[in-house]
């Protein structure tokens, strides 16, 4: 294993001139060295993920590994030290994380990462689930477009998607609402394509934005933002960047018109029959009623009620963020510290908070059909599993590029791009791995190690939370062949490639653009510089 860095070193050595006069004792040789290492490393993951088509999970852990094997033990000794000034390394610890193997330093940084974010995937996961079985989700969707009527049905699904985007991950939103799209064309014979996008506005930028969807989670990990922060900032950016998302899509709406169409490979995955699709089964009865879009949704009389399914999505926004507030207030010496202030804390915390929401959604399980409700929590956890373990494999990729110097090697670059254009940076990098690989995922994991260094150093010109924003916004675009999701889409409202290339592409680029701007916009008015 060491003859072969030693290898690896010597071609190093024997690269170009300008490449190896650069390397030669100077510090701007150590960031070379750290962007071969990146080049190398995401190469890596491109390569696993559109020619083998290797699992997320093996491919980021195969790329945290290349990384740990090829970092000297002069940046992991520079790295322990600075941990250790920080107070998050011991002595003992310090010495031996030089001549920790690579793949020990990896586990170890999967394991950090999972207890961090593996328990509030799961809850989600849980709550998501309740509110899909139970048909809590149809009733908040049934619910906007009974007050919306079908001229602002548009809006109305955007907002529904946006909501549900926040626990259920967006594949299943999307699964859940095509029907509701294809309901409202068979209604007013038109704009089947601006139904389809707003889902996809509302839906889509929050899986990006808003946590507990693991893409931000994860971003906010690395970038050491605070969950709360991280939420109510998503909250604001997403919700102004759907707004803005719908006009794009009604412009596309003008100039794309795609028929409905049935066929056989679609119903069979949407689990409808012939005769189901045409004249609606009961489920997607319950779904649409829109027919005459009365006050009293008659699909949700004998479910859950409009507050009892706004509950378990609500009271864990609400407690993560009051807590996050409070946190700061006390740190900022504007509150002083007491019995109650302790008590919001505990319920603040991101795992209590979304425990409590599983609480509140077991209150639905009475709603969820009886053969269901045994195996409900288990098969939320068996779809979680995937999408922890996927998470936990970048943030150990992301953590061995901190050990390499990353951090350092970004902030030297992050000297000469002034101001408000790291955020364009950001999201350059971001939309550049996601629309190769199509994983939005895995691209905001990816960007997010890579770019972390922006915020190492003191003069920072803006709260951290803007760059995660502008990462999830990278994540957008494009969406096209190789996203899961544009086959996800196509297939389920019936497009073909070509119509989905003319819709979701440059739908997915708007939202992306839209994303950016409003983040840059909060960054220059409210940069939040003392976070």
């Amino acid at each position: 294993m060491s003859s072969l860095r030693y290898t690896f070193g010597t071609f190093l050595a024997q690269a170009p001139p300008s490449v190896s006069d650069a390397v030669a004792e100077t510090e701007a040789g150590v960031g070379i060295g750290i962007w071969w290492i990146v080049a190398l490393s995401v190469a890596v993951v491109l390569v696993s993920i559109l020619v083998f088509r290797l699992h997320a999970f093996l491919t980021l852990l195969l790329a945290g590994l290349l990384v740990a094997w090829l970092s000297s033990p002069t940046a992991l000794g520079e790295y322990a030290q600075a941990e250790f000034q920080k107070g998050n390394l011991s002595q003992k610890q310090v010495d031996a994380l030089p001549t920790t193997s690579a793949a020990t330093r990896l586990a170890t940084a999967f394991g950090d990462t999972a207890g961090k974010i593996g328990i509030l995937i799961a809850l989600a996961s849980i709550i998501g689930q309740c509110l899909l079985e139970s048909g809590a989700a149809a009733t908040i969707v049934d619910r906007m477009l009974s007050l919306t009527g079908p001229r602002r049905a548009p809006e109305a699904l955007a907002a529904s998607s946006f909501l549900l985007g926040i626990p259920v991950f967006f594949d299943t939103v999307f699964y859940l609402m095509v029907p509701l799209a294809r309901s409202l064309r068979q209604r007013l014979g038109k704009d089947y394509v601006l139904f389809i996008l707003a889902i996809l506005a509302g839906g889509s930028l929050a899986h990006s934005l808003i946590p507990p969807t693991p893409g931000p989670l994860q971003v906010a990990e690395i970038i050491g933002v605070d969950i709360g922060v991280m939420l109510g900032v998503g909250l604001l950016v997403g919700g102004c960047s759907s707004v803005i998302s719908l006009f794009a899509a009604r412009v596309i709406n003008r100039l794309v018109d795609v028929p409905l169409r049935f066929s056989d490979d679609e119903l069979s995955d949407s689990g409808l029959s012939g005769s189901d699709a045409q004249n609606g089964d009961e489920d997607s009865q319950s779904l649409v009623s829109l027919e005459t879009l009365p006050a009293s949704v008659p699909g949700s009389a004998n479910g859950p009620s409009l507050l009892a399914s706004l509950l378990p999505i609500a009271v864990p926004v609400v407690l993560i963020t009051v807590g996050s507030v409070l946190a700061y207030l006390i740190k900022s010496d504007r509150v002083i510290a007491s019995g109650w202030t302790d008590l919001f804390k505990f319920t603040g915390d991101k795992n209590i908070a979304i425990g409590i929401g599983v609480l509140l959604a077991f209150g639905l399980m009475r709603y969820v059909p009886a053969e269901k409700r045994k195996t409900l929590v288990t098969r939320s956890l068996g779809a979680a599993g995937s999408i922890i373990l996927i998470t936990a494999a970048g943030g150990a990729f992301g953590a061995m590029l901190r050990q390499a110097g990353i951090a350092g090697a970004v902030q030297d670059l992050a000297q000469d791009v002034p101001g408000l254009l790291l955020l364009p940076v950001a999201f350059a990098v971001t939309a550049a791995v996601r629309t190769l690989q199509g994983s939005a995922t895995v691209a905001m994991i990816t960007a997010a190690g890579v770019l972390q260094g922006f915020v190492a150093g003191e003069g920072f010109p803006f709260h951290p939370v803007y760059l995660a924003m502008a990462i999830g916004a990278g994540s957008k675009p494009i969406s096209w062949m190789t996203d899961s999701a544009f086959w996800v889409i196509t297939r389920m409202s019936g497009m073909t490639e070509a119509e989905g290339l003319k819709v979701i592409s440059p739908m997915s680029t708007a939202m992306g653009f839209s994303a950016l701007a409003v983040t840059m916009l909060f960054a220059w008015l409210v940069p939040g510089v003392n976070h």
